[in-house]
């Protein structure tokens, strides 16, 4: 992973490398961004460029150093990252994070934006809590206190450590206060009101913004290889997040606005006969399709939600999709856009669970139809539900 393969973030990727060559390299720091925000691959770029043997201002992606860093093999580039018991590894002292090495690799290389459904899905623990636990601590300190193999520094790089247990975050105080010489801490987190204060405090802070709507469309087309048009199509939807945005492209035929739009309008009929042919229709689609319908759910709510509090003028949809967003905005209101937007969220919650797709899809078509009839009937008695 390299600056270059990363659309955007200049003057980020310029203090970064301003502080690697003048010497100046914190011994911990703690990269917080959103859910498919790049803060996983930027932390990767950079620990990469630590430890580059022909740096100019990027990794050079040739030395041996950018070959073993791009495979995720180095021999100095430690990983710890939430794990859970599977049918392979069925005790949780053993359920650590070198015993997946590969299928984490495997991870970075096809999913380096996923969140942890995704890798849970790739452990193989999809309906398990994965954690960091305690015996992390440990190997944490053991690993750090030998000696570097060959690179400049030795890096320990940290995913979602708000999932660290606490008598393994207790445990690494020390070392990551005081770590060895040449030994650098990247913590990638999420949501930093579960970071324990105590690793907080230890750390500097790297906020990584959200992708804006350029960058993303260069990453979808240059990076990704996706067609101008279904970049165009997908990017105002995915809200900066590029997980979402790939989840969208790969089932684009299945969110079309039309597609939505006839659902909802089956919905707000109660035509029974056609929301079980629907039905079978999202049951027959694999589940991260069935998942990426529903989030294209919450993403028209979303710019249903702006078009009404900032005006026409700020959204980002294309002529079709703005057209049905502005007739369904009649519908919605404060109160019901958090209704149906929990709904969305607890269905997508369910399928990840194993739900039956057929029977929660049903449901969800008959409460949001009674939430639009409700919005109508409020309209004709000049209410506000």
């Amino acid at each position: 992973m390299r600056f270059r393969d990363i659309a955007g973030y200049q003057s980020l990727k310029k203090t970064l490398v301003s502080a690697v060559q003048s010497g100046r390299v914190p011994h911990a720091q703690l990269w917080l961004g959103n859910e498919g925000s790049p803060n996983l691959t930027l932390a990767l770029a950079y620990a990469t460029f630590l430890n580059c043997q022909q740096p100019t201002d990027d990794s050079c992606g040739t030395c041996p150093a950018c070959y073993k860093y791009d495979r995720f093999i180095h021999p100095d580039l430690h990983f710890v990252f939430p794990t859970a018991t599977t049918k392979q590894i069925t005790k949780r002292e053993e359920a650590v994070s070198a015993a997946f090495l590969k299928p984490w690799r495997q991870f970075l290389k096809q999913k380096p934006y996923g969140n942890l459904a995704d890798w849970a899905n790739e452990l193989g623990a999809e309906n398990k809590q994965c954690i960091i636990p305690v015996q992390e601590g440990r190997n944490i300190i053991k690993a750090l206190s030998l000696k570097s193999f060959e690179a400049s520094y030795k890096v320990m790089l940290i995913w979602l450590p708000e999932l660290m247990n606490v008598s393994a975050a207790n445990a690494i105080l020390k070392i990551l206060e005081e770590p060895p010489e040449r030994t650098v801490f990247l913590l990638v987190a999420q949501q930093i009101e579960q970071v324990l204060p105590t690793i907080l405090s230890r750390t500097q802070l790297i906020h990584v913004r959200p992708f804006t709507d350029e960058e993303l469309r260069e990453m979808l087309v240059q990076h990704y290889r996706v067609p101008q048009q279904k970049a165009v199509e997908v990017v105002p939807l995915a809200n900066g997040n590029l997980r979402e945005a790939l989840s969208l492209v790969e089932t684009v035929e299945h969110t079309s606005a039309e597609k939505f739009r006839q659902w909802m309008l089956n919905c707000f009929k109660m035509d029974i006969k056609a929301l079980i042919k629907e039905s079978e229709q999202f049951g027959n689609l694999d589940r991260e399709m069935q998942k990426a319908f529903l989030q294209y759910g919450i993403s028209i709510l979303r710019e249903t939600l702006t078009i009404q509090v900032l005006g026409e003028n700020q959204a980002r949809l294309q002529a079709g999709a703005l057209n049905f967003v502005r007739n369904f905005s009649k519908f919605i209101n404060y109160h019901n856009i958090d209704l149906l937007y929990q709904l969305f969220s607890r269905t997508i919650y369910e399928i990840e669970r194993n739900a039956n797709p057929r029977m929660a899809f049903m449901s969800l078509s008959l409460k949001v139809g009674q939430i639009l009839k409700s919005q109508q009937q409020a309209y004709r008695t000049g209410q506000n539900v």
